[in-house]
């Protein structure tokens, strides 16, 4: 297990280097592959001993070796989160393959969808189109038996959220919709909650800004709803098969 943590880590720093690359260009239809990574500010390319995850911002403390421009802490952080959330995927779903190939597909979409939909306001279709294709293959190929559990789930989900999002535009987007639809794939009835905790601490981020702002004002501030999506996901990822259990225990 030690190895396959490791693994994980160094795996996930990896493609958290690339996520920043997807995170920078894809909402600007610019190429994944070229021009390769470079300087911003002097257009240097990067080299390769600059281009390890998180070690070489830290050596180069946060600056462009060419220009001393200052290199945003997003880079390094989005590495960093994405290998915590793999290492945390393969030790909590040890004995599981299904849920760790889903667990880790799941991170990395939403570890991409939040700085996106932070800077601006969107949650792209070259996203979660493919991810809601990825899901029900990896459900076939690894516990067919799952599947229909995922395409009901991701139906409820996205078929709650499309309500919400004819009832009020405003405030409900369809890459909203989408993304829901998306998560129920993924977390199979596990979304209830992911549901539930996004929308509890949405309100609850709207009502400080109100409180804040004034009612008038408040109104006004778009927040993206993908980050508290994101946050549901993750959450119910690790402790929402027990959450539902204990309701249905309960109840």
């Amino acid at each position: 297990m030690l190895l396959a943590l490791v693994f994980a880590a160094v795996t996930g720093l990896a493609v958290g280097s690339f996520l920043n690359v997807v995170v920078h260009r894809l909402p600007l239809g610019e190429n994944l592959n070229h021009p390769g990574s470079h300087c911003p500010n002097c257009g240097h390319e990067v080299r390769n001993r600059d281009n390890v995850p998180v070690v070489s911002w830290l050596l180069l403390r946060g600056r462009c070796r060419d220009c001393r421009h200052p290199i945003s802490a997003r880079y390094p952080t989005l590495e960093a989160v994405t290998a915590v959330l793999w290492v945390a995927v393969v030790a909590a779903k040890w004995d599981d393959g299904l849920q760790i190939a889903l667990g880790i597909v799941l991170v990395t979409l939403m570890v991409a969808v939040v700085p996106i939909d932070l800077e601006h306001r969107l949650i792209l279709n070259k996203l979660t189109y493919p991810a809601a294709v990825l899901a029900p293959v990896i459900g076939l190929l690894l516990d067919p038996g799952y599947v229909p559990e995922q395409l009901a789930s991701g139906a409820a989900a996205g078929g709650f959220f499309l309500l919400a999002a004819l009832a009020y535009p405003r405030g409900m987007g369809l890459g909203d919709v989408k993304l829901a639809f998306v998560m129920g794939l993924y977390l199979g009835r596990a979304v209830a909650p992911a549901v539930f905790l996004a929308l509890i601490t949405g309100v609850l981020v709207g009502l400080v800004v109100i409180a804040r702002l004034g009612q008038a004002e408040g109104r006004k501030v778009q927040v993206p709803f993908g980050p508290f999506l994101a946050l549901g996901s993750v959450v119910a990822l690790f402790v929402g098969e027990d959450l539902v259990d204990s309701y249905v225990d309960t109840f």
